[in-house]
């Protein structure tokens, strides 16, 4: 993932501090009980990582075979294979059966939709696609999370009216967060509050990204009580960096739980995707150990997990 890629040197300079709670978060939290006991989804964007084979994946695993042991070590994926084409309905099911025969039934797909809806037709005169999408997906069945609409980087505030009719478009009940890129959406106050209260009217969700190069889109604006954090690494070479960001991040996600929030999903993403699994465990070690998750850790193969420093108190 190259959204957000800095430089060794310009990563020296970046202040990775999350901000103050956004405006609409403070609204969309108020006067919410505390959740018994929020759920929690940690995974990576994609399975097909022949670097995961002796890491993770058996020796000699076929790449046919990925998703079979994907699903053994975490519990969801940010399903960005279906960004490219819309999948049929048999491709779908035979996904299903492979979460349903190697998953502990708790597997969550979380779909992004087809650059068909989102990059070419921008959100415009997308019904057609949009209800096939909705079709196939469907057959995900328990296994469907939330999906993640992702508009390009110059889908700028003018087109609010069109994100609006769009989400309206889609059905009351579906799960859906929203990225997007242009700073325009961030930087103009009047462009930050109409987009967030619109977003909360319609009960749809505002993805998080924690990327180097893109500090204003680490907006910290919920507009429902789950959040969708899609948090970009460094790399080994900068484990302390991400660790200590991921811990900021348990931080705060343990206060928005006091205030209500009731569902995490987290998914990691490296620059390189190589080392992902040894961050999403360090990430899992740290939500179990200062969030109360029941996330089972991932199972390394050989020493590959001896690189992750044993958690330290946060609080």
């Amino acid at each position: 993932m190259d959204f957000g890629k800095v430089s060794d040197e310009e990563l020296k300079t970046v202040d990775f501090s999350l901000p103050e709670d956004g405006e609409q978060t403070g609204k969309t939290l108020k006067g919410k009980a505390r959740a018994k006991q929020p759920e929690f989804y940690v995974g990576c964007a994609k399975w097909g990582r022949k670097e995961w084979v002796n890491m993770i994946y058996p020796p000699k695993t076929k790449e046919a075979n990925f998703l079979d042991e994907y699903v053994k070590h975490f519990n969801s994926i940010e399903l960005n294979a279906v960004f490219y084409s819309i999948p049929n309905q048999e491709l779908i099911r035979k996904w299903k059966e492979k979460a349903d025969a190697n998953s502990n039934n708790d597997f969550l797909f979380c779909p992004k939709f087809s650059r068909t809806i989102s990059h070419i037709k921008r959100l415009k005169g997308a019904e057609e696609p949009t209800d096939l999408f909705l079709a196939n997906i469907s057959e995900f069945g328990k296994y469907l999370g939330p999906c993640f609409l992702q508009m390009g980087d110059n889908f700028g505030p003018k087109n609010i009216e069109v994100l609006e009719a769009f989400l309206k478009y889609l059905p009351v009940d579906l799960s859906v967060f929203v990225e997007l890129r242009h700073a325009e959406w961030f930087s103009v106050e009047e462009n930050r509050t109409r987009l967030f209260e619109m977003l909360a009217k319609l009960n749809k969700g505002a993805v998080i990204t924690d990327a180097s190069g893109r500090r204003d889109c680490v907006h910290m604006e919920l507009s429902t009580p789950e959040i969708f954090i899609r948090f970009v690494g460094n790399g080994q070479e900068h484990k302390a960096s991400d660790e200590a960001r991921i811990d900021e991040w348990v931080a705060r996600i343990k206060t928005w739980m006091g205030q209500g929030l009731e569902k995490v999903y987290f998914f990691l993403h490296q620059h390189d995707e190589k080392d992902t699994p040894i961050l999403a465990n360090y990430t899992i070690k740290a939500f179990n150990q200062h969030l109360g998750s029941k996330i089972a850790e991932i199972s390394f193969l050989g020493d590959k997990d001896e690189d992750i420093t044993k958690q330290t108190q946060l609080f």
